[in-house]
């Protein structure tokens, strides 16, 4: 009796799967490229135009929105959101139980959601700790251990991570004028402090938004 082989699954349209990665998922947005020893798990949810790198992983439970980059080794367990563009550097770790025992499976109500807002940046190396949210554009240094909730635009450093100052969507860091605004010396986009971090003027945000994109398109 020969032993069967089994079928290797075929991607959804659009969806480029290197000849040595694998993505078990139906739900995967169209350019979204899944690279060499990368594994996509059956029941992620994966957007348009993602790039996820060598040797990455996304349970199933996880939801990356569209335009993410998940860097290589990057592991996005059950529970985890990031929305749209968010970019997770090579080895970030997030987890999903605070109590976790070998001998203990527990169900997925049990375990602690973390959100990624639009547009926040994960260093290489991070961790994060279940159960948070990290605001939109906020940007986690490399190595950083993330315990608690990061604001909008919050600039997050070391163990556990502290904030140590404000970013631009641009990723530059941000100038205190004095006057309690906050402005970019690259694209001069002016933010102002809101209940959940910084907020972005109008014409500033404009700016921000127009200069990001220029670098993306470059």
């Amino acid at each position: 009796m020969t032993a069967s082989t089994p079928s290797t699954p075929v991607p959804p349209p659009g969806v480029r799967v290197h000849p040595k990665g694998l993505c078990e998922s139906e739900t995967v947005g169209e350019g979204t490229r899944v690279w060499a020893f990368a594994h996509v798990m059956p029941g992620a949810r994966v957007g348009r135009d993602c790039n996820i790198c060598d040797c990455a992983y996304v349970e199933d439970g996880a939801v990356l929105g569209d335009r993410v980059t998940v860097k290589n080794a990057t592991l996005v367990f059950s529970g985890v959101t990031c929305e749209d563009e968010v970019f997770l550097g090579p080895n970030v770790l997030f987890t999903n139980d605070l109590r976790p025992r070998a001998a203990i499976r527990r169900p997925a109500e049990d375990l602690l959601a973390t959100t990624v807002r639009r547009g926040a940046t994960l260093g290489a190396g991070a961790v994060v700790v279940c159960g948070t949210e990290i605001g939109e554009s906020a940007f986690v240094a490399a190595g950083a251990v993330v315990t608690r909730d990061v604001p909008a635009h919050a600039l997050m450093v070391g163990n556990p991570a502290r904030q140590k100052g404000w970013v631009c969507r641009c990723g530059e860091r941000l100038d205190d004028t004095g006057d309690g605004s906050f402005r970019c010396p690259d694209c001069a986009g002016r933010y102002a402090l809101a209940e959940t971090g910084l907020t972005p003027a109008p014409a500033g945000a404009e700016r921000a938004t127009e200069r990001a994109t220029e670098r993306t398109t470059t």
